[in-house]
């Protein structure tokens, strides 16, 4: 099987880019990367002018865009006004999102807290449908949905919780974090590059093609405790997984298209890295 069609690049703004984030763009063209995911994690505070001027310069740069919503989001929580806030945290990414030409909102859906993971999941997926309904009045309707397999054991985000809500809601699809399985399964998963495919052909057979074309996907090297995530590192860092090598050559044999972002410390630098390792694997 041959290597679909492997997008790379870093999550926030290239660590290398001493200018203005509506630079990025071109440096990433310039760079040889062809992807980029805006980081909103600590609020959405972009104007829709701006937003606009990042799309339409990354457009013509042919990069594509994808968001991460802030981290404080509990879509699961027991008080209903952090579930509200949670909502709107997610659609004003929605709404700016779709500003910038962006196609997919990646987050963390919420914790298991004391509901245990049934219930906690059927939380999440009924508060998402309240998203869905709503992000239908911003005209942002268009941009998918992202839940992200997490790094700790007590958040909602394993690879059965995310098949199941993207299963309930309509427009989303799974985004898949190596390093936070890694981490989750205290550092047991993904082996091999068996265990990647696996994970791939069964988000297609359950999802639908569509759901993984592309496959959103972050990647890095981790640190781990028995709670799970404790801190990103670099591929040359040798004393943590998982192995980008694994996830590429997964990729060739199941042949699927990924947009593959850095979350490395060393950002653009190690997707640099990551697309030297797939293209001598394709």
């Amino acid at each position: 099987m041959k290597c679909g069609n492997l997008r790379f690049g870093p999550a926030g703004k290239p660590i290398d880019l001493a200018g203005d984030l509506l630079e990025a763009p071109s440096f990433l063209k310039s760079i040889g990367l062809d992807a980029m995911e805006y980081e909103a994690v600590r609020g959405v505070n972009i104007s829709k002018e701006r937003a606009e001027k990042l799309g339409s310069l990354a457009k013509e740069n042919g990069i594509v865009l994808s968001m991460h919503a802030p981290y404080y989001i509990n879509l699961s929580a027991v008080e209903r006004e952090k579930v509200e806030s949670s909502i709107k945290r997610l659609l004003d990414a929605l709404q700016a999102s779709s500003w910038m030409g962006s196609y997919v909102v990646v987050f963390h859906p919420g914790y298991y807290l004391d509901w245990g993971v049934k219930e906690a999941v059927s939380r999440v997926i009924q508060a998402l449908k309240d998203v869905r309904e709503r992000s239908e009045a911003l005209s942002a309707g268009g941009v998918w949905l992202g839940p992200e397999t997490t790094g700790k054991a007590k958040q909602v985000g394993s690879v059965d919780d995310v098949i199941e809500i993207c299963r309930e809601v309509s427009r989303c699809r799974p985004v898949v974090d190596w390093a936070h399985l890694h981490a989750r399964s205290l550092g047991k998963f993904p082996k091999d590059p068996g265990d990647v495919a696996k994970v791939v052909e069964r988000l297609e057979s359950e999802l639908g093609k569509e759901a993984i074309d592309p496959l959103h996907t972050h990647f890095s090297k981790i640190e781990y405790t028995r709670g799970g995530e404790k801190e990103h590192h670099t591929l040359d860092e040798k004393d943590y997984g998982p192995e980008f090598k694994d996830v590429c050559e997964a990729y060739k044999e199941v042949g699927v298209n990924a947009v593959i972002i850095s979350e490395s410390p060393v950002l653009e630098r190690d997707a640099l890295k990551m697309k030297k390792i797939c293209e001598e694997i394709c």
